[in-house]
């Protein structure tokens, strides 16, 4: 997709805008000062598709705390700023990659500008984080409350007291926890700067709420080429956040799959197992493996490898066997009993050694069975989703 063009930045080893990839961020729920758990949580994080990790900075504790955490640590670290502009020099001083100033209570420009010196001083980017829920109260009285422009409005003065200065190496987020609101605020805002964005829905609340509105206002804004950085801001363990981020990247093609793409079908009259127990067990041992793979689970073995003919992989159900296929083609039929088991040892097979070579050690007899299956099945059942019946209904209709 075509994206919008920006500066590009960098935090850390991490570009950010310019044609970089879209990076994900998430950030600790630790007390900063307690290093030891700080710096698991960052691992957690990484582990989960975290390139950016954000950690607060409240304290004079919290300060020392990140000068052990950063050096330490797998991925580039943000302070998180509030009130106290000493506690962002102090960050700085801590070796932190990154800073996020939020323009609604640190308010006094020229300690804007201190900071701003000091940073442009250490080659360390700044991201003005506006949030709706903490905006100049002078702001809310001159355009009635947490308006897109009250916002972007928040973000350009605090733009241009770092450009007063000389300093550029800004990122920029103007959030709201209602969806619309946040989405017209990013498109108002890309239109009036060149800066890279980062995205987010803040205050979300826990899933599956938290989940929707933060894909419905992050991916509305991704598929329309703006963002170069996210965050889904869970009321939940943090590592959900950054696994979510990563995989909402891969859906849209916007980061190369590292995870597993579990596909399935809704099941229908044909089903011959029960497809949300098979799936959700196929989901769990597959995930556990970490196979960078689009794997299919069908209920019946009549349409499923051809629907399901772009997945990696995939396991269809007959009357009691399994049906595995790659990229369509039936390799292996197996019993019903042990379907999962079969796809996660044939899975690994395709991601070691690739799938023209598993397609060379099919079973040949097994597309002749697997056709067989699926003629037999088909005649014992039926017509099970009354296509033939609905296909003259609407030709009636159409024919008058």
């Amino acid at each position: 997709m075509d994206r919008r063009q920006t500066r590009q930045i960098r935090v850390g080893d991490v570009p950010v805008g310019g044609g970089a990839p879209v990076s994900v961020q998430s950030m600790t729920t630790t007390k900063t000062a307690d290093v030891g758990e700080t710096l698991a949580q960052v691992y957690a994080l990484k582990g989960a598709g975290a390139d950016i990790v954000r950690i607060t900075c409240n304290t004079v504790e919290a300060a020392q705390g990140l000068a052990e955490i950063v050096p330490r640590s797998p991925v580039p670290i943000i302070a998180d700023i509030h009130f106290q502009y000493r506690l962002a020099l102090a960050a700085l001083e801590a070796g932190v990659d990154g800073l996020r100033l939020n323009p609604g209570n640190i308010r006094n420009e020229d300690h804007i500008k201190t900071v701003a010196r000091e940073a442009k001083a250490r080659g360390v980017p700044i991201r003005v984080g506006v949030n709706a829920g903490s905006l100049d109260k002078d702001l809310l009285a001159e355009y009635g409350g947490p308006v897109p422009e009250a916002l972007v409005a928040s973000a350009v003065k605090e733009i241009r007291y770092l450009e007063d200065v000389d300093f550029t190496d800004i990122k920029i987020s103007v959030k709201h926890s209602h969806v619309p609101s946040m989405v017209a605020s990013y498109r108002l805002l890309a239109d009036t700067v060149d800066y890279p964005l980062h995205l987010g829905v803040t205050e979300a609340g826990p899933p599956p709420g938290g989940l929707i509105k933060s894909v419905a206002g992050i991916a509305t804004l991704l598929l329309e080429g703006i963002g170069d950085t996210i965050r889904f801001s869970l009321t939940a363990d943090p590592v959900e956040e950054a696994k979510a981020g990563r995989q909402l990247l891969e859906y849209l093609g916007l980061r190369e799959r590292q995870g597993l793409d579990l596909i399935a079908c809704p099941s229908c009259g044909r089903a011959e197992v029960d497809v949300i127990e098979v799936a959700t067990r196929a989901q769990r041992q597959l995930e556990a493996a970490n196979l960078p793979i689009q794997v299919a689970v069908m209920g019946c073995i009549v349409n499923g490898p051809g629907e399901a003919r772009e997945a990696d992989i995939g396991i269809a159900a007959g009357r009691g066997k399994g049906h595995l296929f790659i990229k369509g083609q039936v390799v292996r039929v197996v019993d019903e009993a042990d379907m999962v088991d079969a796809l996660l040892d044939e899975a690994r097979k395709l991601v070691d050694e690739g799938v023209e070579a598993r397609l060379a050690a099919a079973d040949q007899a097994a597309r002749e069975a697997a056709e067989a299956e699926a003629v037999a099945l088909a005649e014992a059942q039926g017509d099970a989703n009354q296509a033939a019946r609905k296909r003259r209904a609407v030709a009636d209709v159409a024919e008058g």
